[in-house]
């Protein structure tokens, strides 16, 4: 009886240290999180260890993997996160870390398939939010764009960490024919990565679409401020120096961006304006007829059957 009464205590004792143990590996994989965010995944990793030491469970291998993956480790981040989905297949963690490495690795399916289990499943709302970046981005990638914007919309509204989303939104805004849209996202990464020249000349092709062209001209010389040969950027101020009336210039601008980058349709379409203005229209002509090849600038098709087709009929 008395052998009988020690078990029973001591399984009662055991199975109480169950809960106090999971606390522990709980509070040092936030330690091992809170560590990544100041950029020690030395010290991070010696918490996610630990985690994993009191216990392979999927809590604590998703956490070390978030561990690896940081470091750039992915062989190591794919057998925790895989042990991790084995133990668990709707872990939340588990499951966006690994649409994040489908994403990275070009498997858009994947990052949908994933991304999609955190959605649907019991994951926290700023977890939804990671997820539907993610998936929108994968959407935006196989050519499912009116997904790709709803999931972005969602995904991104007061959300200024992913800046690679926030540009594939900016970017399937322009395309869908929203240039205000577009235009308020960029503004956005102006000031979230200024040092990244294609923020600004982009958010200076919609202000050109949106005819503010003293504006545009204005952010595009920030953009020439980082790189004052890049010819995107020279083709774009150069169209709003045209319709500034600035001609002279306008000429000279593009110019120097067809001088870096000879098939730029943009560009060509921009200089055939120009000639056209100076009453130049062989010129013109066959600046629009290599940017109609090129293919991507808008109005060179009717620019071509309003002043070319008498060219090509002599």
């Amino acid at each position: 009886m008395r052998h009988h009464t020690i078990l029973l205590l001591l399984t009662g004792l055991l199975l109480g240290l169950g809960p106090v143990h999971a606390q522990e590996a709980s509070a040092l994989i936030s330690q091992g999180d809170s560590l990544l965010a100041r950029n020690n995944p030395a010290k991070a990793m010696e918490k996610f260890n630990q985690a994993v030491a009191m216990g392979r469970t999927a809590d604590a291998l998703a956490g070390r993997a978030r561990g690896w993956y940081f470091q750039g480790k992915f062989d190591k981040f794919m057998e925790d996160v895989s042990d991790a989905l084995r133990m668990d297949s709707t872990h939340v963690r588990a499951n966006y870390l690994r649409a994040l490495y489908a994403l990275r690795a070009e498997d858009n399916q994947g990052a949908i398939r994933f991304a999609t289990r955190v959605i649907e499943g019991k994951a926290a709302p700023d977890m939804v939010k990671r997820a539907l970046a993610v998936r929108g981005q994968a959407e935006a990638a196989v050519g499912q764009t009116d997904k790709a914007v709803a999931d972005l919309r969602a995904g991104l509204e007061g959300n200024t960490e992913d800046l690679d989303a926030l540009k594939t939104w900016a970017r399937l805004e322009d395309e869908a024919g929203y240039p205000e849209a577009s235009l308020a996202i960029l503004e956005k990464l102006c000031g979230l990565d200024p040092k990244d020249i294609g923020n600004w000349s982009n958010r200076g092709f919609e202000l050109n679409r949106l005819e503010r062209y003293e504006e545009a001209n204005q952010v595009l010389d920030k953009a020439l401020q980082l790189d004052k040969d890049e010819p995107v950027v020279l083709s774009n101020k150069a169209f709003a120096l045209m319709n500034l009336g600035r001609e002279k210039e306008a000429m000279n601008t593009v110019n120097r961006s067809l001088g870096a980058d000879r098939v730029n349709p943009y560009a060509l379409r921009t200089r055939a304006m120009l000639y056209l203005r100076k009453g130049d229209r062989d010129k013109a002509c066959t600046d629009l007829t290599l940017a109609k090849a090129l293919g991507g600038a808008p109005q060179v098709d009717g620019m071509i059957k309003q002043y070319c087709s008498g060219l090509r009929d002599k």
